[in-house]
């Protein structure tokens, strides 16, 4: 079903292009993967909390908005004051569980994410995972986010959804590029102010193919897209987003293609500033131009 109610004014998560340059640090488990391939002991959530208030204080200058989670991040960024004044803050409103030899199988609500307290502290929207799997039937999945964005509404705040696709149950090979037009056709027009998307064809083919995809996606999502960055390489990130932004993206909501690259480095604040910083710069120049021109 359709919903048609007015969308939220989503001026709050844009630059002055209008356009999104949303920086994510709500990892969690794939945040610890990523960090234990640079050591031998354990990866603690201290050291994942460390890392996202040094990126917050790095990037958030330069960017639109801050998705954040609840159980590293939100609480210590508010207490810090690590997200800079005029960068948007969102949280991520959902539970990752591992299973199914993935480090996110399934995902709910997370009921202790209260839209009353985070808008209270400065939240202006929330965001919700959906796992999308080809031979998973949809009613749970599009229950899910009507759920969401219902909340999201009843306590003021923009909703985000993000789907993201994940191999099939029965064991069948499939390209996990495939699912991403599906996913929007289920899950795109169920009334979320923004829908977060897999690139399409994760960047990867020729420009008019890249182009053909994100421009079915502008046709396919009711309501403004942005992309995110798993499954793109950092370098090739920005010329994605430009492909997108020009068949209709507003922009990204991305983390990887960001901070990726200084993990493992000695120096992180360092690091965060002369790798990070100017990848973030670049692709809010990227976003600015396909938006405004």
């Amino acid at each position: 079903m359709t919903s048609t109610a007015p969308k939220a004014d989503l001026r709050a998560l844009a630059r002055p292009s209008g356009a999104f340059a949303m920086l994510a640090v709500d990892q969690r488990e794939g945040l610890r993967a990523m960090m234990a391939a640079f050591q031998q002991a354990p990866v603690t959530d201290r050291q994942m909390a460390d890392f996202k208030m040094a990126a917050l204080r790095a990037l958030t200058p330069h960017a639109s908005a801050a998705l954040l989670d609840r159980e590293l991040a939100w609480d210590r960024a508010i207490a810090e004051g690590a997200v800079a004044p005029g960068c948007a803050k969102i949280v991520a409103a959902d539970v990752l569980l591992p299973g199914n030899g993935e480090l996110v199988s399934e995902s709910s609500i997370d009921d202790l994410v209260v839209p009353a307290t985070v808008k209270a502290q400065g939240a202006v929207a929330l965001k919700l995972l959906v796992i999308w799997r080809p031979d998973d039937p949809p009613e749970p999945r599009i229950a899910l986010v009507q759920d969401f964005v219902a909340r999201c509404r009843a306590g003021g705040l923009i909703s985000i959804v993000e789907p993201v696709g994940r191999k099939r149950r029965d064991g069948i090979a499939w390209n996990h590029a495939d699912g991403i037009l599906p996913a929007a056709r289920e899950l795109g027009g169920l009334g979320a102010d923004i829908y977060k998307a897999e690139m399409p064809l994760f960047g990867k083919g020729s420009e008019s193919e890249v182009r053909r995809a994100c421009a079915e996606l502008t046709r396919t999502v009711q309501g403004p897209w942005v992309v995110l960055s798993s499954g793109v390489e950092p370098d090739d990130f920005p010329q994605a987003v430009d492909w997108a932004c020009g068949e209709g993206a507003s922009g990204f909501l991305a983390g990887r293609a960001v901070w990726r690259t200084v993990i493992g480095k000695p120096d992180i604040e360092a690091a965060l500033r002369t790798d990070a910083v100017p990848r973030l710069q670049r692709l809010a120049e990227v976003v600015d131009r396909a938006v405004a021109g």
